[in-house]
């Protein structure tokens, strides 16, 4: 086979440039330290580093964003929870010592302000808000979970449900001293046939009071669970209790009202405190009842009352508005949830219904108002003592004060016995208040102990996946210089040989 000039020129030339581009690639890689600088370089390595690029950002939107946010809403939730917990404590240690009866009367005022501060705080807890939105409201995360000033424009159509569990027994004086029959021009016709009594009532509290239209039956409707042969409640095929249509006939009363408490027959319900006075015929007919609803209508709210759409089934109305369709709110359970992994999503909130409860502020409520009336009590005490003593008092109205006296003071043994029962009552549903706050806090305890182990393994995974991109892009530094070296000697040398061939040409023989 004949070598021509040519041909040797032509693979000189070939071998010079096959090595300055390997020399250049070398050199790129070494600049900037990448396999590759385009996919028709190596498709296999571009088409890993897609994959692992997308799942590496997946795992940072997860590990740097969705997990750090989950866990500070849920940081706020237990703070808040735990805030509410320790006032629970606090009022609980009134409950102890209003229920063994070691309150002095020095401070049966300062337990009063106390109280209502720490009612109005337990509220204000449920007011908590992460970056502007609340967190124990369900998906509803601008709105408020208590009213934050007075509300008197939308009326409330509220359902709400009860148990035979939700009847209390409670203890009421009866018979109470009235000072205005006290006539001291006349002291003998102050007649007190009737002696201050204790009565023990049967009730249902409802979660508001002050409701719509107190001068007839405040718009109150009660239906009970129907039951089958067994006494068992009787359900649909959505597994909603059926309620009987007939509804009880209710009387209307302040509480005020000397016979308020005193029920013979039917049902009696008392505007100021929404209280639900049952007869003992009809508490021996709802204590076995697995079910009570009661629908009742209610407009003028007060700062502080919790919103009755995070708690019930309610229909709102704007009144002024008529034109405005009344929105319908159903009481459901709202669980927002992050997405914290693969396929994987998290309950991060914690529902204002499931852990601050009416209750507490009702009970809270009865505990002033029956510290209140002990004070009353004392206050006519002392005036009667004060009167008594008076050196203008004739010894006609000497007698009839110290009848009148000893009436107050068994009214005052009385109310005293009445507030321990109070405290004593309160102090049971303080504690079962406490459990529903435990439950919730340990519900969300449990949620973010989930949190705190796939951040873990998030952070793992992010590792190793930037280890695999790292790995699958990247150059070994030493051994793309050795290379690097090695390829600029034999591009060199090339060069070098190439000088060296070829020097003859015909003209050195003629």
């Amino acid at each position: 086979m004949r070598i021509t000039n040519r041909m040797m020129t032509n693979n000189m030339l070939y071998n010079i440039n096959g090595n300055k581009n390997t020399l250049a690639v070398l050199e790129q890689q070494y600049a900037t330290g990448a396999k590759i600088q385009k996919p028709s370089e190596d498709p296999i390595v571009a088409v890993r580093a897609l994959k692992l690029r997308t799942n590496l950002s997946e795992l940072t939107q997860y590990y740097k964003k969705n997990i750090p946010d989950a866990k500070a809403w849920m940081d706020v939730t237990e703070s808040a929870l735990t805030v509410v917990n320790d006032i629970l404590t606090q009022v609980h240690t009134y409950c102890v010592q209003g229920a063994t009866g070691t309150i002095k009367e020095g401070d049966r005022d300062d337990i009063i302000k106390t109280l209502t501060q720490l009612k109005q705080q337990v509220y204000q807890e449920g007011d908590t808000n992460y970056a502007g939105r609340y967190v124990f409201t369900g998906y509803k995360t601008d709105t408020s979970l208590i009213f934050d000033e007075p509300q008197e424009h939308e009326k409330y159509a509220i359902t709400e449900n009860f148990t035979a569990g939700s009847i209390d027994t409670i203890k009421k004086t009866l018979n109470d001293c009235d000072m205005e029959l006290y006539d001291p021009d006349d002291p003998s016709a102050a007649e007190f046939e009737d002696k201050p009594n204790m009565h023990t009532a049967y009730r249902i509290r409802l979660s508001y009071d002050k409701l719509d239209s107190p001068e007839d039956d405040g718009n109150i409707v009660i239906r009970t669970a129907e039951l089958d042969e067994d006494g068992e409640v009787v359900r649909d095929e959505d597994g909603n209790i059926i309620y009987d249509e007939s509804s009880e006939v209710i009387e209307s009363m302040l509480s005020t009202d000397p016979n308020a408490y005193l029920v013979e027959d039917g049902i009696r319900y008392l505007t100021d405190t929404g209280e639900l006075i049952l007869s003992p015929e009809v508490y021996e007919e709802w204590r076995h009842l697995g079910a009570i609803q009661v629908d009742y209508e209610k407009t003028n709210f007060a700062k502080n009352d919790l919103r009755p759409e995070h708690y019930f089934d309610c229909t709102v109305t704007d009144l002024t508005d008529e034109d405005k369709e009344p929105v319908v709110y159903t009481r459901e359970n709202q669980q927002i949830g992050y997405e914290v992994n693969f396929k994987q999503r998290l309950t991060i909130n914690t529902q204002g219904a499931d852990a601050i409860q009416h209750d507490i502020g009702r009970t809270i409520d009865e505990m002033v108002n029956a510290v209140n009336e002990v004070m009353i009590s004392q206050a006519k005490l002392d005036e009667l003592d004060k009167m008594i003593e008076d050196d203008n008092t004739t010894p006609e109205q000497k007698k009839k004060l110290e009848e009148m006296r000893e009436l107050v003071n068994t009214e005052y043994v009385l109310k005293t016995e009445a507030l321990q029962s109070a405290f004593s009552n309160a102090l049971t549903k303080i504690e079962n208040q406490q459990d529903v706050v435990n439950v919730a806090v340990s519900d969300l305890g449990a949620r973010y102990v989930r949190l705190q182990l796939t951040e873990s393994r998030l952070g793992s995974e992010k590792t190793e996946f930037e280890e695999l991109l790292s790995s699958n892009e990247d150059v070994d530094m030493v051994d793309t210089i050795i290379r690097y070296r090695s390829m600029q000697a034999i591009y060199n040398a090339s060069l070098s040989a190439a000088s060296q061939s070829v020097q003859t040409t015909l003209l050195d023989f003629l």
